[in-house]
């Protein structure tokens, strides 16, 4: 008789965005013609920029001509596509990076739940509490979580982010293999100076852990102190792999397009002791399960590096950064506690009255008509608090403000 992973049976209830959109859906169905504003799943609202659509144009004529037709990409993406985001990304930077280095996917979602694949199902994994589920999610797939018991899983451990600690992880007491970083983070939206990441480093060269470093959201840090990358930071690129993505960059949430940077210093040993080089193993894992990325959307991705690209998806970031503002304003004069939303597209704010999270998330829905997501979605430590992301339209985030700001909690 054939038999499931049985690992899948420890995930604990459904995936949290689903839930969140099951419960809006139940919501607009009993209540036709009520409005709901969506300040929840971190879905975009603008569409590509002109850059971005006339280079995916030019490559879709490309693709309908004999002579320059495209089948099958390289499984690690085009060259055009990683020599740009080498010169932008990092060279701009002063960061030392190759091509070599750089694998493109379609989504930083997708790489942080395939990444897990490389190491021991008995590696010991930490990650931030609160956290993106699919950290913690994949992990549990792989059977690396143990038990749930008291509401957490015996073999995680839990880094808790907590307002005391300005939701910055601290370093674990335990010995951790492999680490799960977010900065700019979702949910809390706090950023990790260089300080606090060299830390980091010089930890897991010490301990010889391997920092899995989720950056989706550099583009919208602002403070020129923050860094964008954790190559930044000498001693990186013998410790940590860096995911990073178009989506939010650029609108690519439905175009799918990302990419991770493994660098080939970073070796890691098998039980034998014998050290192999990541680099190679997630190219030979690559090369097998995924077939690249299409053409006509890394033409599209080149064209965010291209000088009007730069510029118009700039402008819709600082567009981004303004919601989160008003939002920000919005909650703190009607007396709540908020937090992120400044080098970050999501508010992260303390439920009123003690209310947990998803008791807050059905006032919010049933009374404003607003959807966020719970915090303890995000782990044991985000109960009691709540996410808003600043992704909506300024007239939608506007009215979402004074849907706040004329309601008592």
């Amino acid at each position: 008789m054939t038999q499931i992973n049985e690992n899948y049976l420890n995930l604990q209830g459904s995936y949290l965005f689903a839930e969140v959109a099951r419960r809006t859906a139940a919501y607009k169905a009993a209540h036709a013609g009520q409005e709901v504003i969506s300040l929840g799943i971190g879905d975009v609202s603008r569409p590509l920029v002109p850059a971005v659509v006339d280079a995916m144009k030019q490559a879709c004529d490309e693709m309908g001509r004999a002579d320059t037709f495209r089948g099958y990409g390289p499984y690690e993406g085009y060259d055009f596509l990683r020599q740009a985001i080498v010169e932008h990304d990092y060279r701009a930077r002063g960061v030392n990076i190759g091509e070599d280095e750089i694998f493109v996917s379609d989504g930083a979602k997708s790489d942080v739940a395939n990444f897990q694949e490389l190491f021991s199902s008995q590696a010991r994994v930490a990650l931030q509490d609160p956290v993106y589920p699919v950290y913690l999610d994949t992990n549990v797939m792989a059977g690396r979580s143990g038990l749930y018991k008291n509401g957490e899983f015996e073999r995680i451990i839990y880094l808790p982010c907590t307002q005391e600690n300005g939701f910055a992880p601290q370093l674990p007491q335990q010995t951790a293999d492999l680490v799960y970083l977010c900065s700019p983070n979702n949910p809390t939206g706090a950023a990790l100076t260089k300080e606090q990441l060299q830390t980091w480093v010089d930890w897991a060269n010490e301990h010889h852990a391997v920092i899995l470093y989720d950056s989706a959201y550099e583009a919208f840090i602002r403070d020129e102190n923050l860094p964008h990358s954790i190559f930044e930071i000498p001693g990186a690129q013998k410790c940590a792999v860096e995911f990073r993505s178009f989506s939010k960059t650029a609108g690519f949430t439905g175009t799918r397009c990302a990419y991770c940077v493994v660098p080939k210093a970073l070796k890691v040993k098998d039980g034998s002791g014998t050290e192999h080089a990541v680099n190679a193993l997630w190219m030979r894992r690559q090369s097998t399960k995924f077939n690249g990325v299409p053409y006509i959307v890394q033409r599209g991705a080149e064209a965010v590096f291209s000088p009007q690209g730069l510029e118009q998806t700039r402008q819709i970031i600082d567009g981004y950064l303004d919601n989160a503002r008003v939002m920000l304003t919005a909650l703190r004069r009607a007396g709540f506690a908020a937090y992120g939303g400044e080098n970050a597209p999501y508010v992260w704010l303390k439920t009123p009255r003690g209310m947990d999270s998803w008791e807050f998330f059905d006032l919010m829905l049933n009374k404003l008509q607003i959807v966020g997501t719970p915090g303890s979605g995000f782990g044991r430590a985000g109960e009691g608090y709540f996410r808003l992301t600043a992704f909506n339209t300024p007239q939608l985030t506007q009215q979402a403000a004074q849907r706040i700001a004329a309601f008592t909690f």
